[in-house]
């Protein structure tokens, strides 16, 4: 099994910034994309962005030019700047990746337990 565990969420003020971080951990053969998503209460859970395992990032448009994704391979992290915050971004973000336990490399996605992340106006 793959464990996924987010840090980094808090309170900001509008303007701000936070670094959100995921470290996957346990049987980890190989990992392919990996992503963060976030949800608001009564709504469903949306791509914030994703990366490959080349590095191929692709972004919501809501978050285009403020937030970036990166991720380190040789630490199984990926990790999600974010600048400018807006009261709209307010949400659980949760970290998603693709990933196989062993040489038969059959994928599972796994999901993190979420950070919460609060913007204040």
């Amino acid at each position: 099994q793959v464990q996924l565990v987010e840090s980094g969420g808090g309170l900001v003020q509008a303007g701000g910034s936070l670094r959100l971080s995921c470290v996957a951990s346990g049987r980890i053969f190989s990992i392919k994309a990996m992503g963060w998503y976030r949800q608001v209460p009564g709504k469903q859970r949306e791509l914030v962005a994703g990366i490959s395992s080349g590095g191929s990032t692709n972004y919501a448009d809501s978050v285009k030019g403020r937030f970036t994704i990166s991720r380190d391979n040789t630490k199984s992290t990926v990790y999600l700047q974010m600048n400018s915050l807006k009261p709209e971004d307010t949400a659980v973000y949760y970290c998603n990746a693709d990933a196989s336990s062993d040489y038969r490399l059959v994928y599972n996605k796994y999901w993190g337990q979420g950070t919460q992340v609060t913007v204040s106006s």
